[in-house]
């Protein structure tokens, strides 16, 4: 499992000109399931979300997490961070999990940080979302579980 994390000062998720997530500061999370993942996987990359030390302390170092400054966490789904870009000038998806698979651990994901954080808020699955976001920095890291 892969999530590509931005810190943001703000961020939303709008899907045929609707607003379904929206977090005020905070980190937006692209998350792309792979074959292989299991829920243990989403265990794993949860942890890092709410515990990555991105956030600037009293004296402007990295050293806070999103738990640290509960900041909102808003997580989309994204097959395409799992494409396979190694060869030709065409991402090949035949490394991204079945869509089955991926409702199944980004909804396990949804509900698990739901029941650990706060603030949460999440795209649509599968659908064609518009993401809004002022990138905080920039400040940009792909964690894997």
């Amino acid at each position: 499992m892969k999530a590509l994390i931005q810190r943001v000062r703000g961020a939303r998720v709008e899907v045929a000109g609707e607003v379904v997530g929206a977090i005020d500061q905070g980190l937006l999370a692209l998350v792309g399931v792979e074959p292989q993942d299991t829920p243990a996987s989403v265990e794993k990359i949860l942890h890092k979300l709410l515990n990555y030390r991105v956030f600037s302390d009293v004296a402007g170092k990295m050293n806070l997490s999103l738990s640290d400054i509960g900041g909102g966490l808003l997580l989309v789904s994204q097959f395409t961070l799992a494409a396979d870009t190694k060869s030709g000038l065409r991402p090949s998806f035949s490394s991204a999990a079945p869509p089955a698979l991926g409702a199944e651990l980004f909804d396990l994901l949804v509900t698990q940080a739901s029941a650990r954080h706060p603030q949460v808020a999440t795209g649509q699955f599968g659908a064609d979302m518009q993401v809004h976001l002022v990138n905080d920095g920039p400040v940009t890291f792909l964690l894997e579980s």
